[in-house]
């Protein structure tokens, strides 16, 4: 399932903040999702200058994003945490090497926390922090699987695929050479499931190009640029198990 659009479609207006005392009362199940996203507002900037908070609200957007698949709670949920989202991204050690905006990655985060957070599994988190632990676990791996997936080394070792780097052979050895690289990438493309993996490994290592240059090149295969890395990652993933492919490699 698409995670749903990431922009609410209507603004809610300012709510007052009740008195503390009387947090206790409200059935935050029956309020109006706009209502509650305001309360999830005031709330977390209680929490951000130290004061007293309730984390209720928070937990129950959550809910009626992931539970019910409210399209406009996750739009507001978005909204809120984006930018804490991104900031987790920007730290996240693995981001300056990514090649892409701390946008796109937010973006990735999100929609791998939707698809990873079923309604069934949503009992697993108890709390607002247990949510919150976990989407940013979500936001650290798009990034680190983005970066691991631009590196054809995770497959093999570079010096084995790199033919400049390789030593002068004789004639009858560059001859052999060659007919052992095309049985690699016969191999390879034996091994590929789809178009769009022949294009994505096509795209990355016979013609250089980023994933982001791939989907603007073959935007008619791919839905967004992150269904391009889904593809490397899982690809590269694939035949680093592949044995058969390793003999090969050795031999040439």
């Amino acid at each position: 399932m698409i995670a749903p659009a990431m922009t609410p479609s209507h603004q809610s207006p300012r709510l007052q903040a009740p008195v503390v005392g009387d947090e206790v009362a409200i059935d935050v199940t029956t309020m109006d999702v706009a209502d509650l996203a305001q309360r999830c507002a005031i709330e977390s900037e209680r929490f951000y200058r130290g004061q007293s908070h309730d984390s209720r609200y928070s937990y129950e957007l959550f809910r009626r994003a992931l539970v019910e698949r409210d399209e406009i709670a996750w739009s507001y949920l978005f909204q809120h945490y984006s930018s804490l989202v991104e900031g987790w991204i920007r730290r996240c050690s693995a981001f300056v090497n990514s090649g892409e905006s701390s946008e796109y990655f937010v973006v990735g985060a999100f929609t791998k926390f939707w698809r990873a957070v079923t309604p069934e599994r949503f009992a697993a988190f108890p709390n607002l922090a247990a949510l919150l632990q976990y989407l940013q676990l979500c936001a650290s791996s798009v990034v680190i699987d983005a970066v691991r997936a631009q590196s054809w080394a995770e497959m093999m070792p570079e010096e084995r695929i790199d033919l400049q780097r390789m030593p002068h052979a004789a004639p009858d050895e560059e001859a052999m050479q060659r007919v052992d690289r095309q049985e690699f990438w016969r191999y390879i493309d034996s091994q590929l499931h789809s178009e769009g993996e022949r294009v994505v490994v096509y795209g990355s290592f016979v013609l250089g190009l980023t994933p982001r240059a791939i989907f603007e090149r073959y935007n008619t295969l791919f839905e967004s640029v992150y269904d391009v890395y889904n593809i490397k990652r899982n690809v590269l993933s694939r035949l680093s198990r592949n044995s058969h492919l390793r003999t090969i490699a050795d031999q040439i």
